[in-house]
């Protein structure tokens, strides 16, 4: 069992779980873009996503919620990384194993 996450730019297509946190760890300055955590092991991902956590929860866990700068920048860089996935096949239908 591999307990290191491959990085943003290595998963198979960057919309999975963690590497929603790596978008919104970007968006919300926490990490700088050079950085997609290539190799991180799972404890140091589980302190990004606590991180990226707490952000959410200072600004009500909602998109909608965050200041227009921030909001703004979230939406840039999902939409970037929507269009990348769905290059890489990535589609946003749930399947039937879903």
């Amino acid at each position: 069992m591999n307990t290191r996450y491959a990085g943003f730019f290595n998963d198979s297509h960057g919309i999975t779980q963690l590497g929603r946190i790596v978008l919104d760890a970007w968006a919300f300055g926490i990490l700088p873009r050079e950085e997609d955590c290539e190799q991180w092991d799972l404890g140091r991902m589980q302190n990004l996503m606590q991180q990226v956590q707490e952000f959410w929860d200072a600004h009500g866990g909602l998109p909608s919620r965050l200041p227009a700068e921030l909001s703004k920048e979230h939406q840039a860089t999902y939409s970037w990384a929507m269009d990348r996935a769905r290059t890489l096949g990535w589609s946003s239908a749930l399947g039937e194993d879903d």
